[in-house]
């Protein structure tokens, strides 16, 4: 048995490709349904967007990563092979763990995201039964940056996680499709709620709806609104960009094309776009009757009078947080990891580094900002990620014409050997990729005060200036044979 392959990187029998248009729907809603895409919506209404501006940045964010996520996703549909697998006949044997690992590290930076969110929803419900529980004293060093029952919380949401992932694929699968409807009958809920709150206090529907939806901008012109848009529509993509690229991860288990297809076209930028809408409108309405904008709702649920209510609403938070940690933060960096040490990690230990990393990377620091959060984080590895999209894709649609050599993708020595594992072209293609966003991306998080306007504008396009870059460069290379060694010729 090769070096390369275990149970869980092998390409899926036919007869384990049972996912329809309906779990991928569900897999979507799953993950659109949560608290940070409520919150990068509620975010840009706070930094002046109206209404219909912060949703439509939304929606055309999802509608443009839906392009290479629906491409990515044939190639899982028709191989049955995971991401990393797929990386390979691009980035080389070897190479692959490039891109691989990136997209892991990330996800382990989100699923830290998502089990902190979550684990605020445990806090809330804990403490209404134990008051007391919220001000245990803080026995956390300082450098920790939060203190005991958070963290406690936390730890409690983290540990569901783990034992979703130790039951497995099927598990996820079977989770998904059930919390679906509960996700979306909870979102529609909370909209019925803030419009009926703030009929109650404008006195009629009609005047709610004025109050609630004619959310005027606050840009002064539309240079102001520009140069604001721009890099929040990047992010919208980085939202995504992950999946966009790990999607076959999901797709391997595809009866068909059109399953994905149709599950995703119609799973995705409805569902993050209705979502977005209702954070902007329960946002909106929080400042009708708080008299403040509150864009976090674990705060918003907080403010009921029923305990009953407020510990039903927090359990929905918990599943939907679950629901989109497991899918879009457990799978892809478990086969990823595995891929890096197919003979040492499958995935169930791939899912308890990913869980583990998750901690070490103190979640609670990189939301302390929405602002950061989106502009530093979301947008920052979109810069590194929409150049491993472009050379994926030019790679399989425009060198190898959708065929790929199933068996070399597993042989130490084969088609996609290159040079002692390593494509040269692919890795100078992602490097060149990403340096024009270098200096942009390091002037966001403060490691250089100053740099050249063209440079921030630039940045502002971060993962449409990466992803046709690499991928330009991927093919000219390509085309002088400039890949490296290959040991075998794919005809």
């Amino acid at each position: 048995m090769s070096e390369h392959i275990n149970e869980d990187l092998a390409p899926v029998p036919q007869v384990e490709r049972t996912w329809n248009s309906m779990n991928y729907f569900a897999l979507w809603v799953g993950m659109a349904v949560c608290i940070p895409s409520y919150m990068i919506a509620a975010s840009l209404i706070t930094a002046g967007m109206s209404l219909t501006q912060a949703v439509s940045c939304v929606f055309l964010g999802n509608m443009i990563v839906l392009i290479p996520m629906v491409l990515n996703g044939k190639v899982g549909a028709k191989y049955g092979i995971p991401y990393p697998v797929f990386a390979r006949s691009s980035f080389g044997i070897l190479g692959s763990n490039v891109p691989a690992l990136l997209r892991a590290i990330v996800a382990c930076g989100w699923f830290g995201i998502q089990s902190w969110i979550g684990g605020m929803a445990v806090m809330a419900v804990i403490t209404t039964f134990w008051p007391g529980f919220a001000t245990l004293p803080n026995i956390l060093p300082v450098f920790m940056g939060t203190t005991t029952a958070p963290f406690i919380s936390f730890l409690i949401f983290w540990g569901l996680n783990v034992l979703i992932i130790i039951k497995g694929v099927q598990t996820i699968k079977w989770f998904e499709t059930a919390s679906a409807p509960l996700l979306l009958l909870s979102g529609i809920a909370l909209l019925v709620w803030a419009v009926t709150s703030v009929a109650e206090v404008e006195g009629s529907f009609a005047a709610a709806f004025t109050r609630l939806f004619n959310q005027p901008s606050k840009f002064a012109n539309t240079s102001e609104f520009l140069k604001f848009f721009i890099p929040s529509l990047t992010g919208m993509v980085g939202f995504w960009a992950t999946m966009s690229l790990n999607i076959p991860d999901f797709t391997r288990y595809a009866k068909d094309q059109r399953s994905q297809f149709i599950g995703q076209l119609v799973g995705l930028p409805t569902t993050m776009t209705l979502f977005a809408l209702i954070g902007v409108v329960v946002t909106n309405a929080t400042v009708v009757l708080y008299g403040t904008a509150i864009w976090d709702p674990v705060q918003v649920i907080q403010k009921f009078d029923s305990a009953i209510l407020l510990c039903v609403s927090m359990v929905i938070i918990v599943i939907a947080t679950l629901s989109t940690n497991i899918a879009a933060n457990v799978v892809g960096p478990a086969n990823d990891f595995s891929n890096a040490a197919p003979t040492k990690i499958n995935f169930r230990r791939g899912g308890l580094l990913t869980a583990v990393l998750g901690i070490i990377m103190m979640p609670w620091k990189l939301i302390a900002d929405p602002t950061g959060y989106i502009f530093t984080w979301l947008l920052g590895y979109s810069s590194l990620l929409g150049p491993i999209g472009g050379i994926l894709l030019v790679d399989y649609y425009l060198v190898r014409k959708q065929e790929l050599n199933i068996p070399d993708l597993y042989k130490k020595e084969g088609e996609y050997t290159y040079y002692k594992g390593f494509n040269f072209a692919a890795l100078t293609a992602f490097i060149l990729g990403v340096l024009p966003n270098v200096p942009g991306f390091f002037h966001q998080i403060g490691v250089i005060e100053n740099i050249s306007s063209r440079f921030e504008t630039i940045y502002s396009y971060a993962w449409f200036v990466g992803l046709p870059t690499a991928g330009i460069i991927y093919y000219l290379m390509t085309k002088l044979a400039l890949t490296g060694e290959r040991k075998a010729q794919h005809v």
